[in-house]
């Protein structure tokens, strides 16, 4: 079955309202069984690929993970990337900035984490932290050590995604590919999950009242997030916004989407040269004897 993300892509100047995108869609498989194949089928293809794009070692690919609390963030990654070798692929996970991370420039956390050539990286939260989360509660701006003629909220965001596009500019120039995913969760679907965290005792170290407190600023959240997706999603470095009610249904459209990043970079196993082939050859008659 062949999931076309172009549906949930966003283009770019194309100005999006959450509330028009819908957050769960037809079922891509009618059975639990038909997921987990097609899971699985994606995974296994997902391992041979991401060994090639370490093999040619030409690209970096950097996979951004954004989403409100229980949107599924932890899951789409450990269920898409179950079978990728832990050599070729780290993650990060970006919490509270440190005292540390606070004396540099709100990209400097996250760029000190950049994917190598040949590596995929994966953000669970990123830079994009800074144009939502601070959007939403711009105090913390107060914290951030900021001249205040810079603090201006007139201004500072549409600053912030400028220096966020250039960033992501420069990294393509230079051979990392940005796929960046946001999982559309609604209102209501955050509630059942959230009470699923307090009901089931092995679920209950991911929740807080931190959550519930964020919960409050649900729409504030949302209109952070249509204007950062509008001026951020670019030919070279393109949003999607995935539909997040159905777990199954988002994996196997993050899964997809990961693969058709991998194949646009049209890899190939470094070619063996002549000399290369003779040396081969006086080996293999060496460990024959």
């Amino acid at each position: 079955m062949k999931i076309h993300t172009k549906d949930f892509r966003v283009r770019p100047g194309e100005k999006i309202k959450l509330g028009e995108r819908p957050t769960i869609v037809k079922r891509f498989c009618k059975s639990k069984k038909l997921y987990q194949k097609l899971l699985e089928e994606h995974v296994e293809e997902l391992n041979s690929l991401q060994h090639l794009h370490y093999a040619s070692n030409r690209y970096a690919l950097l996979l951004i993970f954004q989403g409100m609390d229980a949107a599924g963030k932890d899951g789409a990654i450990r269920h898409v990337m179950s079978g990728v070798n832990p050599q070729g692929c780290e993650v990060f996970s970006f919490k509270q900035p440190s005292a540390e991370e606070l004396e540099h420039d709100f990209l400097w956390r996250t760029t000190r984490h950049l994917p190598e050539r040949g590596r995929i990286g994966i953000f669970n939260r990123s830079y994009y932290e800074e144009v939502l989360v601070v959007r939403v509660h711009p105090e913390i701006l107060s914290s951030q050590g900021l001249p205040a003629e810079l603090r201006d909220e007139k201004t500072i965001w549409k600053e912030r995604y400028r220096s966020i596009v250039d960033l992501e500019e420069h990294l393509h120039r230079n051979g990392t590919r940005i796929v960046k995913v946001f999982l559309h969760l609604s209102k209501d679907e955050q509630r059942k999950r959230f009470l699923e965290r307090i009901d089931e005792p092995d679920k209950n170290w991911k929740f807080s009242l931190a959550d519930i407190h964020e919960r409050s600023y649900w729409k504030h959240y949302m209109t952070a997030y249509e204007a950062c997706l509008n001026a951020t999603s670019t030919p070279h470095a393109p949003w999607y916004v995935v539909p997040a009610d159905d777990k199954e249904n988002a994996r196997l459209i993050v899964s997809q989407i990961v693969l058709d990043a991998l194949y646009e970079l049209k890899m190939a196993y470094p070619k063996t040269s002549a000399k290369r082939r003779q040396e081969l050859k006086s080996i293999r008659k060496l460990l024959a004897k």
